[in-house]
C-alpha cells in the first residue's frame, strides 16, 4: 500500500458528497452501472473520482478495458467511508429522535389552584404536551409560591406557575392571566348583615382576618396593614373554609369563589374599595444550558396560548 505522505486536513460536504459517489461506484462494480444509481454521466462521475484522488493523494481504483477493481488503498478509503456515513446517519437520526422522542422527566410546581383554573387550560396543554412527549415522566405538584420559587432556582422544579409578587433575578416570568381578588364573608357573618353605609373601614378592619401568610402585592399590603390579622391560610382552600365558617373574613379571588357567590354562600365586602390584582406567572430559570423537555413543555404552552387567542 502507497501511504499518503500529505495530510487531507478537514473533510467538508463537497469531499462527503465525492465519497458517496466513490462508494456508489464501488457498490455498483464500475462507472457505467453507476451512472443509471446516481442519475449522472460516466464522465461526470470519472471528474468527481478523479477530484477525490486528488483531494486525496491515491490512486483508489483501476478503470480500464480490464475492468473496474478498487486499489488496495481504495479498499481502505471504501470501508473508511462506509464507517463515516453511517456514523453521520446514526448522528442525524440521534438528532431527529430527539426533536420526535425527548425523554427525561419534567417537574411542573402549581401554587393552589392554578393547574384547575379554567383560564391557564392547564390540563389541555398537559395533554398535548404528553402527547409530542411520550417519553416524558411528568411530575405535578401543589406547592407554596416561595417553595416554588426556591425549587426552580435550585432546578429541583423545571417550571412553577405563581401569583405575581416579586421579580427575583434568576427566573423568567411570562404572563398567563390576571386575577381580580375581592375581600369575602359568608351569608352569615355580621359584615353580610350591614347596609352599604354601615361597612366602614373601621368596622372591616376590626373583624378577623385570614390571610395567606404572606404579603403578595402593594394594595394588598396597604389594606392587610390595617386590618385585624387572626388566622393565616396559605391554600385558597383552607382561607375558603376559615371564611365560610363565618368567624373570619378573606380575601379570595373572583373566580374560585364565584360559585360560592352564586349559590348565596359568599358575599362580597365593600368590592369597589377592597378589591386587587394579581397577575399569574410561569416561571423558568434563566440559564444557558439547555433543558429540551423543559423548552419543549414551554413552546407547547406558548403555541396552545397563541392558538386559544387567534
Amino acid at each position: 500500500m502507497t501511504k499518503n505522505p500529505v495530510p487531507i486536513g478537514h473533510i467538508g460536504d463537497y469531499e462527503i458528497k465525492q465519497l458517496k459517489i466513490f462508494k456508489v461506484v464501488a457498490d455498483c462494480g464500475g462507472f457505467s452501472a453507476a451512472e443509471t444509481e446516481l442519475n449522472v454521466s460516466r464522465s461526470t462521475i470519472s471528474i468527481h473520482i478523479s477530484n477525490l484522488e486528488s483531494r486525496l493523494n491515491l490512486i483508489l481504483c483501476r478503470r480500464g478495458r480490464s475492468g473496474f477493481a478498487l486499489t488496495e488503498e481504495g479498499t481502505v478509503v471504501y470501508e473508511a467511508t462506509v464507517k463515516l456515513l453511517g456514523e453521520l446517519d446514526d448522528f442525524r437520526n440521534t438528532i431527529n429522535h430527539l426533536d420526535i422522542q425527548p425523554s427525561g422527566s419534567l417537574t411542573v410546581l402549581f401554587s393552589d389552584n392554578i393547574s384547575l383554573d379554567t383560564r391557564a387550560k392547564m390540563p389541555e396543554v398537559i395533554r398535548k404536551f404528553a402527547k409530542i412527549a411520550k417519553e416524558v415522566y411528568l411530575t405535578a405538584e401543589v406547592a407554596r409560591m416561595t417553595e416554588i420559587e426556591r425549587k426552580v432556582l435550585q432546578e429541583e422544579a423545571d417550571i412553577g406557575f405563581i401569583p405575581f409578587h416579586r421579580e427575583l433575578d434568576g427566573l423568567e416570568y411570562e404572563h398567563i392571566y390576571t386575577d381580580i381578588c375581592y375581600l369575602y364573608a359568608s351569608k352569615d357573618n355580621p359584615l353580610a348583615k350591614l347596609d352599604k353605609n354601615e361597612l366602614s373601614d373601621e368596622v372591616i378592619n376590626g373583624f378577623p382576618v385570614a390571610y395567606a401568610g404572606i404579603k403578595t402585592q402593594e394594595r394588598l399590603n396597604s389594606h392587610l396593614a390595617k386590618m385585624n390579622l387572626k388566622a393565616t391560610a396559605y391554600n385558597y382552600e383552607s382561607r375558603m373554609a376559615l371564611v365560610l365558617s363565618s368567624r373570619f373574613i378573606g380575601y379570595l379571588p373572583e373566580n374560585y369563589a364565584k360559585p360560592y357567590v352564586d349559590s348565596g354562600q359568599l358575599v362580597p365586602i365593600a368590592p369597589k374599595e377592597r378589591y386587587y390584582y394579581l397577575e399569574i406567572m410561569a416561571i423558568t430559570k434563566k440559564t444557558n444550558s439547555i433543558n429540551k423537555v423543559r423548552s419543549l413543555f414551554v413552546k407547547t404552552m406558548r403555541d396552545f396560548y397563541r392558538e386559544l387567542h387567534e
